[in-house]
């Protein structure tokens, strides 16, 4: 189909058919780059008019996440020490990161002089081809994504074991060992990057081994900003500590944990009704 044949019932139709394998978030991002693209279109006169502006993108499913209380969290942990999950497990429940810059995390983000963890990096990987291919980058989600963060006494201990670990593997594999990724924290015993998909795909798996709740990987970040708001962290440095750009988005996702504040709100309004009284 030529540009200048491109119709809003063509985009239309194309959104629908891909309503059936994908969710209306992707929908609404495809929807997104094709407008872009055809208004560049527009503005170097290729065609005349925006075909998608006519075209009705869906409406955004509102996802509500499951979240492990601390209990649950800490099984999880001691579910998998000594597996290949533990290291991206620990940073999705504890630092609230999500699963691309938890595999992007490298050694020279890890300051163990100042006791801090620097989110600067990801590794992300998609299907080109039909091959899965790997996609690196010193970007993060947003500007706000870059974000330091202070590394516990707990989280500093293992990191140094680790450190320890891969130099060992690293010397008992010899020619052997990958050394592609001798940057990376999220490496398994021959020095292979743990890919993202191998997350996504192994955590499920995992929880159902160990007979636990199912719940998504990237659940492990709403598990952290439900334990940081059980534990009386205001709203603005959760925001800072999962570096959401904008507070609206934190507000938006974990308004409806925030029990305190309702607590706060219902005390307000026992005193201005004189109930608190009787």
């Amino acid at each position: 189909m030529t540009l200048k044949n491109l119709t809003a019932k063509d985009i239309q139709e194309f959104y629908l058919s891909e309503l059936d394998r994908v969710s209306p978030s992707s929908v609404i991002r495809y929807h997104a780059n094709i407008h872009k693209a055809l208004k560049y279109a527009v503005k170097i006169d290729l065609i005349d008019v925006n075909p998608a502006d006519k075209a009705e993108r869906p409406k955004k499913d509102r996802y509500v996440g499951s979240f492990y209380d601390a209990d649950e969290v800490n099984a999880l942990f001691k579910a998998a020490k000594g597996s290949k999950l533990e290291l991206p497990i620990l940073f999705g429940a504890f630092y609230g990161l999500r699963r691309s810059e938890a595999i992007g995390l490298k050694w020279d983000a890890i300051d163990f002089d100042q006791n801090t963890i620097t989110i600067r990096h990801t590794v992300t990987s998609c299907d080109l081809d039909g091959k899965r291919i790997l996609v690196a980058s010193d970007t993060t989600k947003t500007k706000s994504s870059m974000r330091t963060l202070p590394l516990v006494p707990s989280m500093r201990e293992r990191l140094l074991a680790l450190k320890e670990e891969q130099q060992e593997n690293r010397r008992l594999c010899g020619c052997s060992y990958i050394k592609d990724y001798l940057e990376y924290v999220c490496v398994n015993e021959i020095g292979d990057l743990i890919k993202p998909h191998y997350v996504t795909e192994s955590f499920p798996k995992l929880l159902k081994a160990k007979g636990m709740r199912q719940i998504r990987y990237h659940d492990l970040r709403h598990s952290c900003a439900s334990l940081l708001l059980a534990n009386g962290v205001p709203m603005k440095q959760i925001q800072e500590w999962l570096g959401h750009s904008d507070f609206s988005t934190t507000a938006n996702i974990y308004a409806h944990l925030d029990y305190s504040s309702k607590l706060t709100s219902a005390d307000a309004m026992l005193n201005g009704l004189g109930f608190a009284q009787n």
